[in-house]
């Protein structure tokens, strides 16, 4: 029978964080679940990807606000006229120049100010808020998805540990019960097969305690990865402890679900996005207003007859309306396509509630289960620890025989791996149900 248990998930513990033999090396880093946290956040490269698609987004609301303000521009221009010849015979003949003045300049500017399109620009600075927005959210998730899968690993790095203490405490144990048995073999009170079958017993345990050291590097090493530390560095998870909340109810769960979840929000954004789109769509058929203005100065004077080589100024000032009567007709698909765009979005945000209230119920059973998981445990370590003594017992008193002294110890070292396990997977499910409601 195997004495360990590979397929267990792995999570969340409690470990006395301990050198492996004498004192700890110098490359040995202690680290809490919240510091771990924080490393994964810095060496995440999807956070910093999250992180630069909101300052883009804040970016390109700042410059949709901007467009309230007018368009200015200033130009100028240098010319150079020819005589302007006369037919006074026709064009066949030779004409006569009439001299004009040649060189002709202009320096000036103007401005157009949006009094009303549609409310386009309004619906712009709208629909760039929501896309911020949307990414705020991502941003969020992505810290979120990172924390949950940085528990994952360090909840395994701690199983692997606790594991390990306990193969090595049964070891300890079965090397003194060796010695009983051997010494019970040597005054002819028990057979050489009860000596070897020990001792097989005691190998299995050692190659389990091989298996589990490995074990503890792989999980390392895959911590260190995700935290951005080097491979040949050895990190020690803090002591473990149970800061689940028992008492949390589906209810709750999913109330938070629905205030703080990153899909639903997302979504919701989503249907938003669309509307802002279908009135965009409908303002085409709207009026646009502007103010416009332009002064310049210029020479010569050949705005009014008799022309004059005078500098002259002059400023104009007005007010512009246009329709597109085109738009009447060319917009009717493009309005109803985008209905029906708002349409599936919002079916697609009553589906994504309708999978966030089965994931929060799965997830929120899941945790239960494992809660009800550590109860049974505790009391079947309890039960075998008692079990183990008794046989332990009557084997020594010879009412026992040796495959029942081995299974009650098999028994007891499954019993206490299968508690430990129980309770990494509760504080798994625990931070999974967070991640789910959007509160990790």
């Amino acid at each position: 029978m195997k004495i360990y248990i590979t397929g267990l998930l792995v999570l969340g513990i409690t470990y006395a964080a301990q050198a492996q033999t004498g004192s700890l090396r110098n490359d040995t880093i202690r680290l809490s679940l919240k510091e771990a946290w924080q490393k994964a956040e810095e060496n995440s490269r999807h956070i910093k990807i999250n992180t630069i698609n909101v300052d883009i987004a804040e970016a390109e609301v700042k410059d949709a606000l901007r467009e309230r303000l007018p368009e200015i521009g200033v130009k100028g221009s240098v010319e150079k006229a020819s005589n302007i010849p006369i037919y006074e015979n026709g064009i066949f003949s030779k004409p006569t120049q009439h001299e004009v003045i040649h060189t002709l300049y202009r320096a000036g500017a103007d401005f157009y100010l949006n009094i009303y399109n549609g409310n386009k620009l309004n619906l712009k600075i709208k629909e760039n808020q929501t896309l911020q927005k949307v990414y705020k959210i991502r941003k969020e998730q992505a810290v979120s998805d990172i924390h949950y899968k940085t528990a994952t690993l360090y909840l395994e790095l701690q199983k692997t540990f606790i594991f390990r203490d306990l193969i090595k405490k049964d070891i300890a144990d079965q090397e003194v019960q060796v010695k009983e048995i051997k010494a019970l073999y040597k005054n002819g009170v028990v057979l050489k097969s009860d000596v070897l079958r020990i001792e097989l017993e005691l190998s299995k345990r050692k190659m389990t305690l091989i298996t589990i050291e490995n074990d503890i590097l792989i999980a390392m090493q895959k911590l260190n990865i995700i935290l951005g530390i080097p491979d040949g560095e050895v990190v020690i998870p803090e002591a473990p402890f149970s800061d689940w909340n028992e008492s949390i109810t589906y209810e709750e769960s999913l109330k938070q679900a629905l205030q703080h979840s990153f899909d639903y929000h997302v979504s919701e954004q989503q249907s938003e996005l669309s509307r802002i789109k279908l009135k965009q769509v409908k303002a085409n058929v709207r009026p646009k207003i502007g103010m416009y203005g332009e002064f310049y100065y210029a020479n010569p004077q050949i705005f009014l007859y008799p022309y004059n080589p005078d500098w002259y100024s002059l400023g104009i000032v007005g007010v512009k309306a246009s329709f597109s009567l085109s738009s009447l007709y060319h917009n009717t698909q493009k309005v109803k396509a985008a209905t029906l765009e708002f349409e599936k979005e919002e079916e697609a945000h009553k589906n994504t509630e309708d999978q966030l209230r089965q994931q929060v119920k799965e997830a929120y059973l899941r945790y239960q289960e494992t809660l009800e998981q550590i109860k049974l445990a505790e009391t079947n370590v309890a039960q075998a620890k008692e079990n183990a003594r008794i046989i332990k017992n009557t084997y020594f008193s010879q009412t026992s025989l040796i495959t029942e002294l081995l299974d009650a110890d098999i028994q007891l070292l499954q019993t206490k791996f299968e508690l430990e396990a129980a309770k990494i997977m509760a504080r798994n499910n625990y931070y999974l149900l967070q991640n789910i409601t959007g509160t990790l």
